[in-house]
């Protein structure tokens, strides 16, 4: 049986701290560890998305693309909401699964070059961080697992309309 989650003197729960990453579902939640860099966890979990994207997924065809980060996405939200419910947490600010993701929304139709990667993670960056609606409304009204993957999501499909866009216009392309 385990004990009751830690709060601080306000009611919050404790954050995640290092010596949870031995649970794999906290070891992905926080990618890879990433989230627990002391300055802009989600920054530093988008250039893993970034990362990640350009090494793995970039040279793929834009269907595999789009399928696959669907499937992550889906499966991502079972490992948060599993780590959430497993450390009674909230939006722990350790948890940038999301911001992984994200990018690789915001990238999903963007060519492999360096100039349209960082245009992308730019946009994604700042809707993540802004929240427009409809990703205010999620952030605000969808809990769990689902809640904290479902923002990013959006703000990922923003900047990613936002950068074709931008990329169709400076091609010249109707």
């Amino acid at each position: 049986m385990t004990s009751a989650r830690p709060t601080h003197g306000n009611g919050d729960p404790v954050a995640l701290t290092w010596r949870e990453l031995r649970d794999p579902r906290v070891l992905l939640a926080t990618g890879l560890g990433c989230g627990f860099a002391p300055v802009a966890p989600g920054t530093v979990g988008s250039v893993l998305g970034a990362a990640i994207w350009w090494f793995v997924f970039a040279d793929l065809d834009y269907t595999i693309r789009a399928a696959a980060a669907f499937a992550v996405f889906f499966f991502s939200v079972l490992v948060v909401e599993s780590a959430v419910k497993r450390y009674g947490l909230g939006d722990d600010r350790a948890i940038v699964l999301d911001e992984v993701i994200g990018m690789w929304f915001a990238l999903l139709f963007m060519p492999k070059s360096i100039l349209w990667v960082a245009a992308a993670f730019v946009l994604f960056r700042i809707a993540d961080i802004v929240k427009p609606w409809p990703a205010s409304w999620v952030d605000t009204r969808v809990t769990g697992g689902l809640g904290i993957m479902s923002d990013d999501l959006i703000a990922g499909m923003m900047a990613a309309v936002a950068a074709l866009m931008a990329w169709y216009a400076m091609s010249g392309l109707p």
